[in-house]
């Protein structure tokens, strides 16, 4: 049994299908890549799993169990299981950094605040931000800022991770610091599926690569296959595009 299992999944902004016919089978530990052009439905299937848009068609499973995102029960069970950062760090301004990783498992999931913060600076110290735990989000870089919004959906506990552009609003030098910390979650055996234009980094750290453009999984494979032995011409076409840059 997989642990995440996609199936026929549809979606649609408005009268617009922006996702058709979606299959994609995930089992722990794995690091998905997700690649394609911009507009290739890549994040959708992000906010889909997240129960951000609902889904027109298909079906999404955890571990085997259906999921349906009409009931706001099941939505919840999803998100109690599943995290997501985006590529804006939507951090509370007013709040520190200690605070805003602990917020919502205080807050929303009722767990005790003093096992809740120990567990947030041990998070934060894998990140690399220990010294920064009374700062507010201001005082920080944008790599910093970033990794905060890590360390806040690790502290939610969740099974499997979704990371989606967490690098595309960040200077090029701030780059380097946040891939670090998925390298590390990776190692560590993190399930993931990650949307990026980091080409170098999905290649390394990609356990399974997944091509997508016009709302359609094109090809799917290792990283060697998807980059340097890809069966369709639309993957070669952009695979050999973004290796001349």
């Amino acid at each position: 049994m997989h642990h995440l299992d996609i199936s026929g999944l549809e979606a649609r902004y408005g009268s617009n299908t922006v996702l058709t016919g979606i299959d994609l089978c995930v089992a722990r530990g794995d690091v998905i890549g997700l690649i394609g052009p911009s507009g290739s439905g890549k994040s959708t299937i992000l906010r889909v799993l997240m129960g951000l848009l609902a889904p027109a068609g298909g079906t999404v499973r955890l571990d085997g169990e259906a999921v349906n995102y009409g009931n706001a029960r099941d939505v919840r069970r999803v998100r109690d299981r599943v995290a997501i950062v985006f590529q804006q760090y939507n951090l509370f301004q007013n709040m520190t950094v200690l605070q805003n990783v602990t917020i919502t498992p205080v807050k929303i999931h009722k767990r005790p605040k003093a096992d809740v913060e120990e567990e947030a600076r041990a998070l934060l110290a894998k990140v690399g931000l220990s010294e920064k735990l009374d700062s507010y989000p201001d005082q920080l870089s944008g790599g910093q800022q970033q990794r905060v919004a890590i360390a806040r959906a690790l502290a939610l506990r969740p099974e499997i991770l979704l990371l989606d552009e967490v690098t595309a609003a960040l200077d090029p030098e701030l780059v380097s610091e946040v891939l670090d910390s998925i390298r590390d979650l990776a190692n560590e055996g993190m399930t993931m599926m990650i949307v990026s234009h980091e080409m170098g980094f999905i290649r390394e750290i990609a356990s399974r690569v997944v091509f997508m453009a016009g709302g359609k999984i094109v090809e799917e494979g290792s990283a060697t296959q998807i980059f340097d032995e890809p069966t369709q011409a639309r993957t070669r076409d952009f695979v050999s595009k973004i290796l001349r840059h």
